[in-house]
């Protein structure tokens, strides 16, 4: 069991930043300790120079990255888009899919039940987040407006049945047939989580009582205030900054929301409930140009330019091309949250809402020895996933 030493570490923990020295063994770390040395034996030692020592980033939604989609169709698409944001500090991925046919999405999951989830210069590939096809119309964003529909208890029983990996499912909780849908989520124990949705404050407040656990890219493609026979009706915006416990993902590329509404997104939810996302499609990590948001001979084309994907007419934003590092530093930068509590966003909080906080998400003694090493521009240069240094992607 090869050991580790880290020293002259800034170590990002949940509750600060301090000095200290760590040493892993095996795939998990074995001490910590801050102001103080380890004096236990070691094979290889790591002098940190005084850089943040971090848990790695998780990314609970992404569609792909360097070139590649999830939906591509083949084991080296779903590899390679995970491998691609580990440059970028992403050690824990949540790969996601978009709305398409029942059998294009049965297809995929006959695929991603081969992936292997611990391949050795990936990322952990936790499981799989379905995004749709059961989502409002008037909110479909880049959603394919064909496939749209309401929740099936046929179609999703047969999706539940062929496999254990889906771990979040993301749909319109106003639909006919969401109450049910609701449950079955609840009882697989996947997370659920309301996207692409016209729902009224009230009817978010229902669901979150039958365990809706999070509002997906928050702002985006969700209900805010509306006018109904001239009296004004809070939405899904409004029942996520009252719900204390309803975690909200948040897009922070500097693009899909402006500076005033991350600060007051922090202001209102405050360090705990936010889930820092890339929500990013195959553009992630490439330069601008004509690229594909989903499969990438039936998907949808977009453009990238201004450090953002959008449809052709651009009228919606179509994913984002962010990594998790650019999260991190532009909220940062734009709050003037403390760096620990931004780094919790992308660590700590995603790995409580999939409820793997127990092994993953902070620096801890006995937690996965999930590492990254990165400077006071958040500029990665050394990533460690279950104790295994990944030397391809240090620079």
């Amino acid at each position: 069991m090869k050991r580790i030493l880290f020293k002259n570490a800034s170590i990002i923990t949940t509750t600060g930043i301090k000095q200290g020295e760590l040493l892993t063994a095996g795939s998990k770390i074995h001490r910590v300790v801050y102001n103080g040395v380890i004096e236990e034996p070691y094979d290889e030692i790591i002098n940190v120079e005084g850089k943040y020592l971090s848990p790695g980033f998780i990314d609970i939604h992404t569609h792909g990255g360097g070139g590649y989609d999830f939906m591509d169709g083949s084991l080296d698409a779903i590899y390679n888009a995970s491998k691609s944001h580990m440059e970028y500090g992403t050690t824990s991925i949540v790969p996601t899919t978009i709305t398409g046919t029942h059998k294009s999405l049965l297809d995929f999951i006959d695929l991603f039940n081969q992936a292997d989830l611990s391949r050795e210069g990936c990322p952990n590939i936790l499981g799989l987040h379905l995004e749709g096809p059961y989502f409002s119309y008037n909110q479909r964003g880049a959603q394919d407006p064909r496939y749209l529909r309401n929740p099936d208890k046929k179609e999703y029983l047969e999706v539940l049945a062929k496999t254990d990996r889906i771990i979040r499912w993301s749909f319109a909780v106003e639909l006919e047939g969401s109450k049910d849908f609701l449950g079955v989520l609840r009882e697989n124990n996947i997370v659920s989580s309301l996207a692409h949705s016209d729902a009224t404050c009230e009817e978010v407040y229902k669901s979150f009582e039958n365990g809706l656990g999070a509002l997906t890219h928050f702002y985006s493609a969700m209900s805010t205030v509306t006018r109904k026979n001239s009296y004004r009706v809070a939405g899904a915006v409004e029942a996520g900054y009252l719900l204390d416990d309803l975690y909200v993902e948040v897009i922070a590329d500097g693009k899909h929301l402006p500076k005033e509404l991350l600060q007051l997104i922090y202001k209102v939810k405050g360090p705990d409930k936010i889930c820092l996302v890339t929500d990013s499609m195959r553009a992630a990590g490439m330069p601008d140009g004509i690229y594909v948001l989903g499969n990438k001979d039936t998907g949808l084309e977009v453009i990238v330019e201004d450090e953002v994907a959008k449809l052709p007419d651009r009228s919606s934003f179509a994913g984002s091309v962010a990594t998790a590092d650019r999260l991190v530093r532009t909220f940062y930068r734009l709050t003037e949250a403390p760096l620990y509590q931004v780094v919790k966003m992308m660590t700590f909080n995603p790995a409580r809402l999939l409820k793997i906080d127990s092994s993953k998400g902070s620096i801890e003694e006995g937690k996965d020895a999930d590492l990254i090493i990165f400077d006071e521009n958040i500029l990665v240069d050394f990533v460690m996933v279950k104790g295994r240094i990944n030397k391809n992607q240090m620079k």
